[in-house]
């Protein structure tokens, strides 16, 4: 009789929230599984903050993860409460540049480290029917996609829930997302450019029904994105044609855009942006991690910064809990409302700064908002 594989903890997800709780657990000397499903639209344009080499290098992974392959940030443009451009150099800034990430080798590069460290990795395997035993284990299937797929079981003493904004774990085992906000993305990525478009910078650009966003890729590409909401104008009837035009009527994200040719671009992809998070981050056997226990607007550039902190602080608590440490996982969740908090306070500063259309909805909702 085959005994079924046994772990101490199982980290479901294997993105940067993931990745710093397994590299936590496996080093304090915990037997963990990382499993990461490797579904959903490919990751492009993300950006890293340069706040984070203190907590790639607390992970003991910053050299190995930040080599060649990314590109770096120099500085941030944005045209937000008028239409000149306000520039923010990186020269300015105590821990250097940032980076524009090649997204997939960042995760791989970190799943990689936490397979050096001692974790047994399981990709494009999703963690599936999680299932509490009367002696307070857990049983989970993981659903293999590679090599024909199958399935097997696993048991462990907890799960780590870094599964993104579904928070699958999380929300089977009871909690309930939260969300502030509609917000949406349409996003492409551009064709490269000639030789002589060296800017690396960053740029935002408000309009009247949302912003934004454009930054070269390390490949060589440029994405482009708009954030809006979806009952607005430009969000309807994502085509092409529709998505260039309001492109081309942007003062400076177009002047950015016109070197890697509009003339043939295909439609926008969606993804969601919202802002959200779990009205408890942890429960019986679980602790939520990453985009699963709060998720930022992208506005913020915080979104992998925050995934980095919560994976660690999350694995840290949950070594903490198996230790006796009655305390750690509500730490953890004064922690995680601590970083709610500050980037609500930001939001609502930042937002407040663009007056122009304080009539139209998408101002006028986030107005309605701060007052609340």
């Amino acid at each position: 009789m085959t005994r079924t594989p046994a772990y101490d903890v199982v980290v479901a997800g294997g993105g940067p929230a993931g990745c710093a709780a397994a590299l936590t657990l496996v080093r304090a000397g915990r037997t963990v599984l990382l499993a990461d499903a490797g579904t959903g639209p490919p990751k492009a344009g993300e950006a890293l903050v340069s706040a984070a080499r203190l907590l790639l290098t607390d992970l003991g992974v910053a050299e190995p993860v930040l080599a060649t392959g990314h590109l770096p940030c120099h500085g941030n443009l944005s045209a937000w409460g008028s239409p000149e451009l306000y520039a923010v150099d990186s020269l300015h800034d105590p821990y250097g540049h940032g980076w524009h990430l090649d997204r997939p080798l960042f995760d791989r590069r970190l799943r990689a480290a936490a397979r050096a460290a001692g974790a047994d990795v399981a990709e494009h395997t999703a963690v599936r029917r999680p299932a509490r035993r009367p002696d307070g284990t857990w049983r989970l299937t993981l659903c293999a996609r590679a090599g024909g797929g199958g399935e097997r079981a696993v048991r462990c003493r907890w799960v780590v829930d870094a599964t993104g904004r579904g928070a699958a774990v999380a929300v089977r085992s009871g909690a309930r997302r939260r969300t502030t906000d509609r917000l949406t993305a349409l996003h492409l990525t551009l064709d490269p450019a000639p030789p002589g478009c060296p800017d690396d910078r960053s740029l935002v650009e408000s309009d009247r029904d949302g912003w934004w966003y454009t930054a070269p890729l390390p490949s060589g590409h440029r994405l482009v994105a708009y954030f809006t909401d979806p009952d607005l104008p430009g969000a309807a009837g994502p085509g092409a044609e529709r998505f260039r035009d309001r492109l081309l009527a942007t003062r400076h994200v177009s002047h950015r855009a016109r070197p890697h040719g509009l003339t043939t671009l295909r439609p926008p992809r969606r993804a969601a942006a919202h802002s959200a998070h779990l009205d408890r981050v942890h429960g019986d056997g679980w602790t939520a991690a990453g985009d699963a226990a709060a998720a930022f607007d992208p506005l913020s550039s915080q979104g992998i910064l925050t995934a980095l902190y919560t994976g660690l602080s999350a694995g840290q608590a949950v070594d903490a809990h198996l230790h006796g440490d009655r305390t750690a996982l509500a730490d953890y969740a004064a922690k995680v409302a601590t970083a709610r908090t500050a980037y609500a306070h930001e939001h609502r500063a930042v937002h407040a700064r663009e007056a122009r259309w304080p009539d139209r909805p998408f101002w006028s909702r986030r107005r309605l908002s701060r007052q609340a």
